[in-house]
């Protein structure tokens, strides 16, 4: 097998960058955006999170399907980065536009705005995820690659954090609802081109032979099949469980900054720093986990991981410096274990589509984006509920004491003990896993599998 070169490598990192100018902009920003900028409730974000998420996790499942039988002369999976990389990036600025419709036309827009654009979000992603299993057959390469993914990504955070949020107060002389729009125009331009620079630099050499005829009514028999696999399943609910967790620790960070530290301020550099460390610590998987099998490095980073925020709810607001430099170590030590977690789906799709002779990449990712959709939209609508029931309100100096600590517990508590149930997720993974009998697990997937293979033909 044919070493990538580091251009290439690069290309595909581009990708998560693009995606992520936008994407990081809804886990760091969006809730704040509605309940301070946009002027929704709590109540309101938290319910649209749940419906807006539930709706387009569903059709990930449909792109997933689309994608695995997609040939085109530019390839399988990366035509789609060509086709909507402009739509993503028009949809990433009109999502954060404040139109004057009054409250009702209001909430109409963000639901509409929003569903659109995470709908484009699934068109650009699940052929960006699935696309790798495609540009290489070597293991190595391809956690190689997920590091440079996730590095990009970070970087597209960091672009965010560092660029967007100040670039709010500068284009919109003082209205802040003018200044997101204004700024996210820019990063949606930044996401069309770093998408296209992605499709010009990366290639697919190996792709399996796809079937263009089969109707989307066989998508039910491949999914019978996928559920039937034991490790998709543990990668599944580890999805929707890590995702809740990184809403509440991503999303919560500007208020925790503004009404815990009493520092807003320092939201810009709070956010920088999580998107930094995310940058560095993804650099430094292979190095730091090279000896160790992955499944256990992976555990071990999610228990260091979570004790530390069990720590950080102890430390008084005064010491902003150094619960700056928690949030940091916390990060780092995640984006080390994030490239893990992905190079596991991609053992996952090798194995599933070793036996059934057919492309699974799409299908599998799409799944599992679903799964880190639907973890979002608890995660959203958890972290409303919690402030609601903190008794929070929006864009006041100071919060009651209740709200405060409800702010405090979706930081570090609440999201610590999701992270630590991740190590209990994967305690059986195991890619040849055995029933007590002796025979393997997969073998109960059996029929199923001849079921897939009998509709294919």
């Amino acid at each position: 097998m044919s070493k990538l070169t580091i251009k290439e490598k690069i290309g595909y990192g581009l990708g998560d960058g693009a995606s992520n100018i936008i994407w990081q902009t809804i886990m760091l920003f969006m809730a704040y955006f509605y309940t301070d900028i946009y002027g929704l409730s709590p109540f309101h974000m938290g319910v649209m999170f749940l419906f807006v998420r539930i709706v387009d996790a569903f059709f990930d499942i449909y792109i997933g399907f689309l994608a695995d039988h997609t040939s085109t002369r530019h390839g399988q999976f990366r035509p789609y980065l060509l086709w909507f990389a402009l739509p993503f990036g028009i949809l990433g600025s009109l999502t954060f536009f404040t139109p004057d419709l009054g409250e009702s036309g209001k909430i109409i827009y963000a639901y509409v705005s929003y569903t659109a654009l995470s709908l484009l979000y699934t068109l650009v992603n699940v052929p960006y995820c699935a696309m790798i299993n495609n540009l290489s057959q070597d293991p190595d390469e391809r956690l190689s690659m997920q590091s440079y993914r996730f590095a990009f990504a970070a970087l597209g955070g960091i672009i965010v954090s560092a660029v967007a949020l100040p670039l709010t107060k500068v284009l919109g002389g003082g209205n802040l609802q003018q200044g997101y729009f204004y700024a996210m125009v820019l990063m949606g331009v930044a996401s069309t081109v770093m998408f296209y620079l992605c499709f010009a630099l990366t290639q697919e050499r190996y792709i399996r032979p796809v079937d263009k005829s089969q109707k989307f009514s066989m998508v039910f028999s491949e999914l019978r099949y996928l559920t039937s696999d034991a490790n998709w399943r543990r990668l599944f609910l580890l999805n929707v469980i890590n995702l809740t967790a990184g809403i509440l620790k991503t999303g919560g960070a500007m208020y925790f900054v503004t009404y815990y530290l009493h520092r807003p301020e320092l939201v810009g550099v709070v956010l920088t720093i999580i998107l930094g460390a995310k940058f560095f610590g993804s650099m430094f998987t292979t190095t730091l986990y090279s000896r160790l099998e992955r499944v256990f490095a992976y555990k071990l980073a999610m228990s260091v991981q979570a004790l530390i925020m069990i720590a950080l709810f102890f430390i008084p607001s005064q010491h902003a410096v150094l619960i700056c430099c928690i949030i940091g170590c916390i990060h780092v030590i995640n984006s080390t274990a994030t490239p893990l977690q992905w190079n596991l789906l991609s053992d996952i799709i090798d194995n599933i589509e070793n036996k059934a002779g057919k492309s699974f990449s799409g299908l599998v990712f799409s799944t599992n984006i679903f799964a880190i959709k639907v973890g979002i939209a608890v995660g959203g609508a958890l972290m409303g509920c919690i402030l609601t029931v903190g008794g929070y309100v929006g864009n006041v100096p100071t919060q009651l004491d209740s709200a405060t600590l409800c702010i405090r517990l979706i930081f570090t508590i609440i999201p610590a003990l999701l992270i630590l149930s991740l190590i209990l997720v994967l305690r059986n993974y195991d890619l040849s896993p055995k029933h007590p009998d002796g025979s393997n697990e997969n073998e109960a997937a059996n029929g199923v599998l001849s079921d897939v293979k009998g509709e294919a033909r």
